[in-house]
């Protein structure tokens, strides 16, 4: 039987590990005949696992460095999708760093890295990705929000300015752009058992899980399946969404 993603081509930011890995490793189950894997230089070694990963479940993949903050870096990551792969139907803005801080506390260099990586990175992202998917007919992109782009969340504050942020930038480019063949479609995740989750206080995981319908912290692959069906042409119908992947965390707001 086919996959969801049969044939198709695509990119992952901030893939060397966390969800981007999962995505990445869920495109590959569903077809896709080639996924090119982005993150950090010092995120290489992860990268080119993520990358072996992806050609164990029968996917061409690659690594290639891309700062998301950098218009060169993400110039060159679709070029190089294309340049692979003949197009990019499916593009996945997942790379997003935190601090776990009130807000007085938070530095305003650490207000840039955040914002930066975060908004900025999925901004730049779309505004490369949207005019190739324009030029050949259509496409798709997932960009990987937070619960924090729903509600507020104690001890992240600039993180979930950036998700908002985030899940404004995806129903403007879904209103603007889903007439000429681009749905874009945002995923709402909380507490994932990540490398970012793992570096976060105890009591602040503890804190998440609380509200939640499903007491445990959700698995990488369990962001991935969703990010896959929203890119496929079952989602054909559905662009403009914040949905949550969250084990219930939103369901009391």
């Amino acid at each position: 039987m086919a996959g969801l993603l049969e044939g198709k081509t695509g990119l992952v930011t901030g893939a060397a590990g966390g969800i981007g890995r999962a995505v990445a490793i869920e495109l590959a189950k569903e077809g896709a005949a080639g996924v090119v894997i982005s993150d950090l230089e010092q995120a290489r070694a992860g990268g080119e696992e993520t990358v072996r990963l992806v050609k164990e479940h029968g996917s061409d993949a690659r690594f290639t460095v891309c700062d998301v903050t950098r218009t060169e870096d993400c110039i060159a990551l679709v070029e190089l999708v294309v340049q692979t792969y003949g197009r990019l139907d499916m593009a996945v803005n997942n790379a997003g760093v935190a601090v776990h801080k009130h807000l007085t506390d938070v530095a305003e260099e650490e207000y840039d890295w955040i914002a930066g990586v975060n908004l900025k990175g999925v901004f730049l992202g779309m505004k490369h990705q949207i005019p190739q998917m324009v030029a050949q007919g259509g496409g798709a992109i997932v960009n990987v929000g937070s619960v924090a782009s729903l509600t507020a969340i104690d001890r992240i504050s600039v993180y979930t300015a950036t998700k908002h942020g985030i899940l404004g930038l995806t129903k403007s480019a879904a209103m603007e752009y889903g007439g000429r063949g681009v749905r874009v479609n945002c995923v709402c995740p909380n507490a994932i058992r990540t490398p970012l989750m793992d570096a976060s206080p105890p009591d602040f995981v503890a804190e998440l899980i609380a509200p939640q319908a499903i007491k445990r912290p959700g698995e990488p692959e369990e962001v991935g399946a969703p990010v896959a069906w929203l890119l496929s042409d079952k989602a054909s119908f559905v662009t403009g969404v914040a949905l949550p992947v969250d084990g219930g965390y939103m369901t009391g707001a």
